[in-house]
């Protein structure tokens, strides 16, 4: 593991609300404002860009929990911005705290949990299940 990986490591994110990241376009909710799914991956985004540029070659980090409350409703047209701070690391794991604003105001917080891993050893684990069926 990369000794440069330590708390306090900062990634951000940037989107603008369009028709691609809508909640109206994730399900049948008819509400065009931004999706809580999208809003995760811009915060995932955001904790990617804090740390994987520091992994070692053939490691990437992959998600593996989230703990987010989304806060407020943002409309299209305006820019979301995520911020990730990594909080915690233990060995692979590494924890952030999150969280995304628009220009009015925050809109989502929470944590979000990421393991380093093999990315060559991943993709063959992931393969292995289609040749299994």
């Amino acid at each position: 593991m990369a000794d440069e990986l330590r708390p306090g490591l900062v990634g951000e994110a940037r989107t603008t609300v369009d028709e691609t990241n809508l909640a109206s376009t994730f399900g049948p909710s008819g509400v065009d404002v931004y999706a809580t799914p999208a809003m995760i991956a811009l915060m995932e985004n955001a904790a990617i860009n804090a740390v994987d540029h520091l992994l070692a070659a053939g490691s990437v980090s992959v998600g593996t929990r989230l703990d987010v409350r989304h806060l407020a409703a943002t409309p299209p047209g305006l820019e979301v911005r995520a911020r990730a701070e990594l909080a915690e690391v233990d060995g692979r794991r590494l924890v952030f705290r999150v969280e995304a604003f628009d220009p009015a105001e925050k809109i989502g917080e929470g944590s979000h949990e990421r393991f380093v891993v093999d990315l060559a050893r991943l993709i063959s684990k992931a393969r292995g299940k289609a040749i299994e069926r």
